[in-house]
């Protein structure tokens, strides 16, 4: 029960990674907001794990405004924010990506990082103590061709998680990173262009482990990095990938 008593909204929680975080985090004690764009999807999360599901879109400063204000309201406190939701392009030339999905990816991978801070961080600040978690990739460290702005979306994560944990420190809040390498989500077929076995094969022997990425891998990483044993830890970008970056 590494999170008893903690409460953590976690974004893009109704599938994928972040339904892994969601879970790991209910079965470690914390009460959990299911937030995604899917309400359904979210709500069917929420109901078996015990938590509370928020249709939220995390590129958008008044729904993002909204969630962080019913989870106040639910609690009363905000001890824990994952910022998981995440898109990509599809996989191309960097030049043959449109604006519209450029503009999209960056409003959905790095925006929210800003918007969640701006709601969450200053009751944080009141209360000393919190533990901010960013799901960046190790697309952010380790870029694949062809899926450039995506790539770069991540490192902006990186560097935005570690400069977000200079400026927090003295406020008692941390705040890490996990870099996942490719998983068992609905991004999976995007990265590969193709969801082949022979692309899957390609890709898996990039990664020394020998598998893809879980979404309990992720849950794992998070409940420990936003748990009181993480506490000297701030700025990290834990690498969660088998081996991909080395």
């Amino acid at each position: 029960m590494r999170l008893e008593g903690k409460t953590a909204v976690v974004t893009g929680a109704a599938s994928g990674f972040g339904a892994g975080i969601a879970r790991v985090f209910s079965r470690e004690g914390a009460s959990v907001m299911v937030a995604d764009l899917n309400e359904e999807a979210a709500i069917a999360i929420a109901d078996e794990i015990g938590g509370v599901a928020i249709r939220t879109d995390v590129s958008d400063g008044n729904s993002v405004k909204a969630m962080a204000q019913a989870a106040l309201d639910q609690w009363g406190k905000i001890d824990i924010v994952v910022n998981n939701a995440g898109i990509t392009h599809q996989k191309g030339n960097l030049e043959d990506v449109s604006e519209e999905e450029f503009d999209r990816v960056l409003a959905v991978n790095a925006k929210s990082v800003y918007l969640t801070a701006r709601e969450i961080v200053p009751h944080m600040k009141t209360a000393a103590t919190g533990a901010i978690l960013n799901v960046a990739s190790t697309a952010g460290l380790s870029p694949r061709p062809q899926l450039n702005w995506y790539n770069a979306s991540k490192g902006w994560m990186i560097t935005a998680t570690k400069t977000m944990a200079v400026e927090l420190a003295p406020a008692g809040i941390r705040v890490n990173a996990i870099c996942p390498v490719a998983g068992e989500t609905p991004l999976l077929a995007a990265f590969m262009g193709e969801d082949t076995p022979e692309m899957r094969e390609k890709f898996l022997a990039t990664i020394p482990i020998g598998r893809f990425s879980q979404p309990q891998d992720m849950g794992e990483a998070a409940a420990f990095l936003c748990s009181d044993a993480a506490s000297m830890i701030t700025g990290v970008a834990l690498e969660v990938d088998g081996g991909r970056c080395i």
